[in-house]
């Protein structure tokens, strides 16, 4: 690709940044709330003086000086009318998801190739995919993994005609292959799919009713073992519950769903959705106590003392952490809890009694009724490999840090421990392919286009390409 003359001349967009400006003190005052100034009194001379009540009362300012700062909430000033609460629910919470229309229109700006309908060239293919909180670079040959999978297509079908062959000759199948080994924790590579799935998919389902979203959490009673003693009766517990959903609510229920384990190892489930209004067509009943009662008739645990208590609380309904997912990078950072928020990792490890192979708890994630919302444009060479660059330069100015514990062996007693430490993560590396996520795709789309067509990015003062987007 020929750069142009002004290479070096143009600005940096990686390293301009220019930060939000600092809240100004009548804001900062405003937060004490409508308690009016401190009481005054007077000394002997007549004069007012700060009351002895007051420790942060600040000195007088000199004549024409601005005052100076103030150590706390409780000043001298004159207190301003604080905000009242919106009457509106739909204020409290602003979705900034990107909508597939909005996707679609990010990946017409870029360089697309044109390609005749029905062709399949030969060789290496780049293609670009924007999505509403990712965007990818990738380089296939189509055409070689076409014809892999029809050997492997080949290969199959004449296993299945030798298992039927058997079959007739001796009456009996053959033996199923034993099962995989034990499931002991969250694997990386299903952290790296929920991650780019939840950045790729549509959102607009949740809200575009006005509903406010909130986290659900499903819990089992303290004798768990008896109700949920593999990972298959939790997947069953979970599609009983969709289908009373779908009878009561009269929708299907659209999710997305994650699973934990507590310190004691009994499962539970957090689910990121929106709660309907109302009452349900089958009890009559509101969202939240209906959820409870469902959701024990469906655990049904024998003893009468479990299924009390876990009728009482067995079930969690937080719009407060709901009302945090605003946009896709947002719901994936909450549903990883990795590298910063490394403490929960425990919630990740299998209990021993799920750890037998068949008892494995099966997928850790999952997805209800919300699609994918991403669009792939094929692009020249010297276009995937400099955007591929772009975006690798583009993570590694977020400086982004993972916690990971590395084994350190004791030069005196030869025992090997594990210490704590940090490190910046790393992506883009494999020749500049892969995957990032962003709060708001397309944003990152237009900007990446507009310089892979005029080869620069035209930034205002003070502004670069983090401040864009």
């Amino acid at each position: 690709m020929t750069r142009p003359s002004s290479w070096r001349s143009l600005p940096d967009p990686w390293r301009t940044y220019n930060p939000a400006p600092a809240p100004s003190l009548s804001s900062v005052a405003a937060v004490g709330g409508e308690a009016g100034p401190p009481a005054r009194v007077e000394d002997r001379s007549g004069r007012r003086k700060p009351a002895a009540s007051d420790p942060a009362a600040a000195p007088a300012s000199a004549e024409g000086r601005p005052p100076g700062l103030v150590l706390c909430a409780i000043s001298g000033r004159e207190a301003q009318e604080s905000t009242s609460v919106p009457d509106d629910p739909g204020s409290l919470w602003s979705p900034r998801f990107p909508s597939p229309e909005l996707v679609d229109a990010a990946a017409a700006l870029l360089p697309a190739v044109t390609e005749e309908a029905g062709t399949l060239a030969e060789g290496p293919r780049w293609e670009l995919t924007v999505g509403p909180g990712m965007f990818a670079v990738a380089c296939h040959d189509w055409s070689r993994r076409e014809r892999t999978g029809e050997r492997a297509y080949e290969a199959h079908v004449k296993d299945v005609d030798q298992d039927v062959a058997a079959h007739i000759a001796t009456g009996e199948w053959p033996e199923k292959p034993p099962p995989r080994s034990s499931i002991t924790a969250w694997s990386r590579k299903s952290r790296n799919r929920m991650t780019r799935r939840l950045c790729e998919l549509d959102y607009t389902p949740l809200y575009r009713d006005g509903r406010l979203p909130a986290m659900v959490t499903l819990t089992y009673p303290g004798d768990w073992l008896t109700v949920v003693p593999t990972g298959q009766d939790l997947k069953r517990h979970m599609k009983a519950l969709r289908k009373r959903y779908l009878r009561a609510w009269g929708e299907d229920w659209s999710c997305v769903w994650k699973l934990e384990f507590q310190r004691r190892g009994a499962p539970h489930v957090h689910m990121l959705c929106t709660p309907p209004h109302g009452l349900s067509k089958t009890t009559g009943e509101r969202f939240a106590v209906w959820l409870s009662a469902a959701w024990a008739g469906v655990v049904d645990h024998p003893d009468p003392e479990q299924r009390r208590r876990h009728d009482l609380a067995g079930t969690a309904l937080d719009y407060a952490e709901g009302l945090r997912a605003t946009d896709p990078r947002r719901v994936a950072a909450y549903f990883t809890k990795h590298g910063l928020m490394a403490a929960k990792e425990y919630q990740h490890e299998v209990p021993a009694g799920w750890r037998e192979p068949g008892h494995g708890p099966g997928r850790f994630w999952g997805v209800w009724n919300l699609e994918r919302a991403t669009h792939t444009v094929v692009v020249r060479p010297e276009d995937g490999v400099q955007a591929g660059r772009i975006a690798r330069r583009w993570a590694r100015a977020q400086r982004r840090a993972q916690q990971t514990w590395k084994p350190r062996t004791c030069s005196r007693t030869g025992r090997v421990q594990l210490r704590k430490s940090r490190s910046r993560v790393q992506l883009m590396t494999n020749g500049n392919r892969g995957w990032i996520a962003l709060n708001h795709g397309p944003a990152f789309t237009a900007v990446l286009s507009r310089y892979l067509i005029e080869g620069k990015v035209s930034i205002g003062e003070g502004q670069g390409l983090r401040g864009r987007l």
